[in-house]
């Protein structure tokens, strides 16, 4: 159930992710759930850094939004994404 769930969340933070970096429409719904699941990670890892604890659900979302749109930055950066 656990696994369903990170799928469903990333699917929806990594859509959520392109519309804000204006990528939606080159993205499919794999590379939104990987965006997404990859980008929890990575803002998760940057709040742990800066010293921020992330403890509400709604914090936990634009935590993963902001390290889905660093991950696309990235990936746009790279060539990877228009």
């Amino acid at each position: 159930m656990g696994l369903l769930i990170a799928i469903v969340v990333g699917a929806i933070v990594g859509w959520l992710a392109s519309i804000v970096m204006k990528t939606n429409a080159q993205m499919g719904s794999i590379f939104n759930i990987v965006v997404g699941i990859v980008g929890a990670w990575i803002g998760n890892a940057l709040a742990g850094l800066l010293g921020l604890a992330v403890t509400s659900t709604i914090l936990s979302i634009v935590v993963a939004i902001a390290g889905a749109c660093i991950l696309i930055a990235i990936l746009k950066t790279v060539g990877v994404l228009k």
